[in-house]
C-alpha cells in the first residue's frame, strides 16, 4: 500500500474524492507519523488529534452523502502557532501566552475549515515570529529533518520541518522578513509570500503590521497554489486586505511555461557572505531558465543593500507598539499579582518572565527608535529607504517580468552557532527582506543541494504586487525541469528519520 504521508496534497485530495482512501485514514496516517518522529523534530507545539479526526470524519460523511468536495477536502495541514484557533491553544512560541485558548478563529483558520482542510495542530516558531532559525521558541528549537543538529530556518521552522519530515503535506506560515521563504529554502520545500494584503491578517498575532503576511507552505508548487487559493481573498475584518480578485495561481501552477518571459537576476544578491555552493546552484537555476526559453538579464537594485538596516528599525518599532498589549491585565501570563504590587510592577514582572531575549531586544530597539528626538533620525529615515527600495522594484519590473535570486545566502546552519551573534542571524534574511518592505510577492523552491554539505538550496522568485500567478508559472516550470533532471523530488534525498 502507498504510504499516505508521502503523497502530495493534490494526490491525497484526488484519492479521497474518488473513494480510494478515506480522509480518516489519511489523518490517522499523519497522526501516527507525528507520534513516531516529532519527538526528534519538535515541529509541533500542539497536536489536535480529536479535532483532526472529527474534521476528517465530516469529510467522509460529506462524500458518502454525495456532496461535492473542495480541491483540498480531507488534506491534513500544520498551522503555524500564530493564527488564533477556536478551542485550541495559541502561544506564538511565547511563555506570555502559554495556555491561552482563543475564543475565535483567524480568517485563515476559518477559510481552511470551510474548505474541509484537516488541521493537525499548531507548529513551532521563533517567539512572536522574531527570528531566523526557530531557536527563539520558548518551547525549544525545531530540528531540520535533513540534519537534526541544524536549524530549519525561521521563524516558521516548525511548519517547514513538518513538511520535510512528512508529518503534513501542507502548512501555513507567516513572512515578515522571509519567515516562509527562508525555512522553505533550508528544508527543500516550497514557500510563498503573497502580495501584502492578499491574505487576511485578521486573527494573526501581530509582530510588524506593515510587513507581516501569511502564506502557503507545501512540498510542490501546485500544492502551494491550491492552498493559496483557499486562504487568499478580500476580508472586511482586515483593513489592509486588498479588495480585488485573487490571481489565478492554480492555472499558472498547472501550466508552467517561461518561454519569452523576461527574468532579471538581482546583481546585489551575490558576493561576500554567499556560500559557494548556494551560488553554484543558483547559477545552474538561471542557466535552466535560459534553457526553458526565458530571456535573462542582470538587474541592479542599489537600495537593496540598505534593506537589512531599514528592516531592523521598522520591524522592531512596530513590534514595540504591537506587543504593548501584553500587559498582564487582559489575557495570558500574570506574574507577581499578590495584592502588594501596582499594575505597572505586575506588568514589568510579567514581561520579564514571559518574553524571551530576542523579543526584549527588539522591543527595546523599537522603543528607542520611536522615542522623542530619535523618531526622524531612525524610524523616519528607515521609511525613506523603504520608499527607495519600492522604487527600485518598480524600475526593475518596467524591464522584466520577475526577478530571481538565492533565497538564503547559506544553507542550514548548526543550532546554537549564531545564538550569541544577532547580526549574523539577521543576515540570513538578506535576500528576502526587500520584498516585505515593498509588499510584493515572492516564492522559494528547491534548486538542489550544496556540494559542500549536501544541504538544500532555495531559488527565490519575486513578482510585482498582485502578480502572484507569475511566481507559480515560473516555479512550476523550474520544478518540473529539475524533477526531470534529478529523476525525483529533492526531498526523496533527505535522510529518513
Amino acid at each position: 500500500m502507498t504510504d499516505l504521508t508521502r503523497l502530495t496534497a493534490a494526490q491525497t485530495a484526488e484519492r479521497i474524492a474518488r473513494g480510494e482512501t478515506s480522509a480518516t485514514e489519511v489523518a490517522e496516517a499523519h497522526l501516527a507519523r507525528i507520534e513516531a518522529v516529532d519527538e526528534k523534530v519538535n515541529a509541533f507545539l500542539h497536536v489536535d488529534r480529536e479535532g483532526a479526526l472529527a474534521a476528517a470524519r465530516r469529510v467522509d460523511d460529506k462524500r458518502a452523502a454525495g456532496r461535492e468536495l473542495g480541491p483540498l477536502a480531507g488534506v491534513p495541514l500544520a498551522l503555524k502557532d500564530i493564527f488564533t484557533t477556536e478551542g485550541v491553544p495559541t502561544t506564538v512560541g511565547s511563555r506570555i501566552l502559554e495556555g491561552w485558548v482563543p475564543p475565535y478563529d483567524a480568517t485563515v483558520t476559518r477559510r481552511l475549515k470551510d474548505a474541509d482542510v484537516v488541521l493537525l495542530g499548531k507548529t513551532n516558531l521563533d517567539e512572536f515570529a522574531m527570528g531566523s532559525s526557530t531557536e527563539n521558541s520558548a518551547y525549544g528549537p525545531t530540528g531540520n529533518p535533513w540534519d537534526l543538529t541544524r536549524t530549519p530556518g525561521g521563524s516558521g521552522g516548525g511548519s517547514s520541518a513538518a513538511l520535510a519530515s512528512f508529518q503534513a503535506p501542507l502548512a501555513i506560515g507567516t513572512d515578515t522578513g522571509g519567515s516562509i521563504r527562508q525555512p522553505a529554502a533550508l528544508t527543500a520545500t516550497v514557500g510563498v509570500k503573497p502580495t501584502y494584503g492578499g491574505v487576511s491578517r485578521y486573527g494573526m498575532v501581530a509582530f510588524s503590521s506593515s510587513l507581516d503576511q501569511g502564506g502557503p507552505c507545501a512540498r510542490t508548487v501546485l500544492d502551494a497554489a491550491l492552498l493559496h487559493e483557499v486562504i487568499a481573498g478580500h476580508d472586511p475584518l482586515d483593513s489592509t486586505s486588498i479588495d480585488a480578485p485573487v490571481p489565478d495561481v492554480v492555472a499558472a501552477a498547472r501550466n508552467g511555461d517561461v518561454r519569452g518571459l523576461r527574468v532579471g537576476v538581482v546583481r546585489e544578491f551575490s558576493g561576500e557572505g554567499y556560500q559557494d555552493g548556494v551560488m553554484q546552484r543558483f547559477t545552474e537555476s538561471v542557466d535552466l531558465l535560459r534553457e526553458l526559453g526565458a530571456e535573462v538579464t542582470e538587474i541592479s537594485c542599489p537600495s537593496f543593500t540598505r534593506a537589512l538596516a531599514a528592516y531592523y528599525l521598522i520591524a522592531p518599532s512596530e513590534c514595540s507598539s504591537n506587543l504593548a498589549r501584553f500587559d498582564a491585565m487582559r489575557y495570558g501570563l500574570r506574574v507577581g499579582d499578590d495584592g502588594s504590587r501596582s499594575a505597572e510592577e505586575v506588568t514589568a514582572l510579567t514581561r520579564e518572565a514571559g518574553f524571551g531575549a530576542e523579543v526584549k531586544r527588539r522591543v527595546m530597539l523599537g522603543t528607542y527608535a520611536l522615542s522623542s528626538g530619535y523618531y526622524d533620525a531612525y524610524y523616519g529615515s528607515a521609511q525613506k529607504v523603504r520608499t527607495l527600495i519600492t522604487r527600485d522594484f518598480q524600475r526593475a519590473f518596467d524591464s522584466v517580468d520577475v526577478l530571481v535570486s538565492p533565497t538564503s545566502p547559506t544553507t542550514a546552519f548548526p543550532i546554537g552557532e549564531r545564538a550569541d551573534d544577532p547580526m549574523a542571524m539577521y543576515l540570513a534574511d538578506l535576500c528576502t527582506i526587500p520584498s516585505n518592505l515593498a509588499g510584493n510577492a515572492a516564492m522559494s523552491l528547491p534548486c538542489g543541494l550544496a556540494p559542500e554539505d549536501g544541504l538544500p538550496v532555495g531559488l527565490q522568485i519575486i513578482a510585482p504586487a498582485m502578480a502572484d500567478d507569475r511566481l507559480y508559472r515560473v516555479g512550476a516550470a523550474v520544478e518540473a525541469a529539475f524533477h526531470t533532471r534529478w529523476g525525483h523530488p529533492l526531498l526523496e534525498e533527505a535522510p529518513s528519520l
